[in-house]
């Protein structure tokens, strides 16, 4: 009843059905940010940081739990559907929420898109006579269907699917723990820290790829109003699955590292195939070991990362189409099942589309990598604006920790990540969000300027200060 009075402060009627735990929570972000997940990226991030690719997935967690206390912030003061565009556009003001809106659907759009093509790509690989179209399309298919049941559903089968996750995981932590002991590859902490070749630049331009496995956690905030905890626990549920996944990613990227067959090579030819994890699994295991991390990996982007994506995909349509900043069949919630039915069904058709299209470009997976980790780096760092604004200006906050130091820190990071990221991400992630200004420009000039509902003239100074 508390959240669904926090909504109607804003407007809104509760329509999405609010069954989340924290559990449900954990393990929908653990599923959305994938356990195994760099074993799909691994030899990139490895060449990119010049061997020292646990040290760039550190860097990684500790620049994004600035962005979790951001996030923390900003659920606990707007407990609603849409992260950073109802936190930029409450926060700050309704055209800089479109904004963020609009560079975060580069990031929510096309990562079901990419996920679903470098699963398909990695099946067809291991099945050559099921064309890449065929996978595709199953893959789209049955989670489209799993999420329109409803949202407990999802959380069923993303809870089995993470359980098949770690076991893997667990096997190759072992098995690899057990190959280093009986004397294969070599015991370094090089992949920490290198002095041949550390560089805070080479680390950065590392990091912007690792990021691609941290996405995810902030989907969580996505599902505010299906949470029975209100915003503490979707706060709580954020931090606790960054710092899981991070000690998970740190552990399999170092062992790894420690048994790359050919090092020199690896950093001088990088990893165009995309299969070096599989390389290094084989030097642990065999060959039943790397058929088994490469199939889960397959089956883990395809199934249950895709279907948390076009979840989290989803409610943010949803909430921009509410406010009339989309169109408005978006945001019909069918009254049986609580779920946004219409934008669930678009993000699967265009997912569907933009896979098969990238699927005949050779640099498909490479470009939408680009694009998604720039999207989700660009709203990132208006988040951590949106809280020193709403927190320390608007409602004259004296909490300096949490309401300046931790966002400042944590954009100060990643600003410079952003600034040594791929050139081609930043030319086309600037085109969308110059195509975005003109989209803004068009409202204005039809008289739709973007309105947030329930928004209100800000509190005479003084009248509501925010406690120490």
């Amino acid at each position: 009843m508390h959240e669904q009075n926090e909504l109607g402060r804003y407007g809104y009627r509760q329509e999405l059905a609010r069954g989340l735990r924290f559990r449900d929570l954990v393990a929908y972000g653990l599923v959305y940010m994938v356990p195994i997940a760099p074993m799909a990226i691994f030899g990139s991030v490895y060449a990119g940081s010049g061997g020292m690719v646990a040290l760039a997935y550190v860097v990684g967690v500790v620049a994004l739990v600035f962005t979790a206390f951001s996030y923390a912030q900003m659920v606990r003061a707007f407990p609603m559907s849409g992260s950073v565009y109802n936190y930029a556009g409450r926060g700050i003001g309704a055209p800089v929420g479109f904004l963020a809106g609009w560079v975060i659907l580069l990031d929510y759009v096309l990562v079901p898109g990419l996920l679903y093509l470098v699963a398909s790509v990695a099946m067809h690989a291991s099945v050559p006579s099921v064309p890449v179209w065929c996978w595709l399309l199953g893959f789209v298919v049955v989670n489209t269907v799993v999420n329109s049941v409803g949202i407990r559903m999802t959380a069923l089968v993303t809870r089995v699917m993470l359980v098949g996750e770690l076991l893997v995981l667990a096997v190759f932590l072992v098995v690899a723990a057990g190959a280093l002991a009986a004397g294969k590859g070599r015991l370094s902490w090089g992949a920490f820290y290198d002095s041949d070749t550390f560089g805070w630049s080479v680390v950065a331009g590392a990091v912007s790829i690792a990021v691609l496995s941290f996405l995810g956690f902030d989907g969580i905030s996505m599902l505010a109003e299906e949470s029975r905890g209100g915003p503490r626990q979707v706060g709580r549920a954020m931090a606790a699955v960054l710092i899981l996944a991070g000690v998970l990613f740190v552990g399999q990227t170092w062992l790894a590292a420690m048994l790359v067959a050919d090092p020199g090579r690896l950093l001088a030819e990088g990893d165009p195939a995309g299969t070096a994890f599989y390389d290094v699994a084989r030097v642990a295991g065999e060959g039943w070991l790397a058929t088994v991390c490469a199939v889960a990996t397959a089956v883990a982007w395809g199934l249950p990362n895709s279907m948390v994506a076009q979840v989290a995909t989803s409610r943010l349509l949803y909430a921009m189409a509410r406010d009339r900043q989309l169109p408005g069949f978006l945001a019909r919630v069918s009254p049986r099942r609580g779920v946004p039915v219409n934008a669930t069904l678009l993000t699967g058709v265009v997912s569907l589309v933009l896979g098969l299209y990238m699927a005949g470009r050779a640099d498909g997976v490479t470009v939408l990598s680009s694009l998604v980790n720039f999207g989700a780096m660009v709203a990132f760092l208006v988040l951590h604006v949106s809280v020193v604004v709403h927190h320390l200006v608007r409602r004259r906050s004296r909490n300096w920790w949490a309401h300046l130091v931790m966002p400042v820190l944590g954009f100060t990071v990643l600003a410079y990540v952003v600034v040594h990221a791929n050139i081609a991400a930043q030319r086309a992630g600037l085109a969308w969000l110059a195509v975005g200004l003109v989209v803004l420009a068009c409202l204005y000039a039809t008289g739709r300027r973007p309105v947030l509902s329930g928004l209100v003239p800000a509190r005479p100074a003084g009248s509501d200060l925010e406690r120490v």
